[in-house]
């Protein structure tokens, strides 16, 4: 599913091959992962009055996509450009899609890695299944040259796979992690 909605997202931005982004995850080297969460149930939530109990920390994605598949118990926010939170209804039998940090270098921000959280529910359990599209370490994470203008200058530093995610998971999970290779500082933060 991952390499069918990264050719579609290139077909949309027009990128050139067609694969360009899913062969990164169908390379036998690829740094692609599968990970399990459980967030048991937290009643003491609900002594707390108000209270959200962050389950895990806000953050976004540092690889190229993440496919993300739950149980039908919410949890699950994401962060909107003015810094509220909105949650994301549960819902068993669909997919939520994530891009990113390597796919916003990729297309030089014209897709965004978005900041997501999960809260603790306070009567069900949470389970989620994500798979982490990555890389290989090698790869140099560049702009694509067929989605860039004749005059557009990438807006980040060229950096192996390796270079980020090493930067990356020395970094505290809620840091703008890409700052580090951007050309001219943002205020992302």
């Amino acid at each position: 599913m991952a390499y069918r909605v990264l050719e579609l997202i290139a077909d949309g931005l027009k990128i050139e091959p067609r694969d360009a982004l899913s062969k990164l995850l169908r390379d036998e080297n690829s740094d692609s992962c599968f990970r399990l969460n459980h967030y048991p149930p937290c009643p003491e939530l609900e002594a707390l009055s108000g209270r959200n109990l962050v389950g895990f920390g806000e953050h976004t994605d540092p690889q190229i996509i993440s496919v993300l598949r739950s149980n039908n118990t919410s949890g699950l926010q994401i962060c909107l450009k003015d810094g509220t939170w909105v949650s994301v209804p549960p819902d068993e039998s669909s997919f939520f899609i994530n891009v990113g940090d390597a796919l916003q270098v990729m297309t030089n921000e014209r897709l965004r890695s978005v900041k997501h959280r999960v809260l603790a529910n306070t009567q069900k359990s949470r389970v989620s299944m994500i798979y982490f599209g990555g890389p290989p370490l090698n790869e140099n994470i560049v702009p694509l040259t067929s989605l860039m203008g004749k005059q557009e200058e990438s807006l980040y530093k060229e950096f192996t796979w390796s270079e980020y995610k090493t930067s990356a998971y020395k970094s505290r999970l809620a840091d703008y992690r890409l700052g580090l290779f951007e050309k001219i500082p943002s205020t992302n933060q």
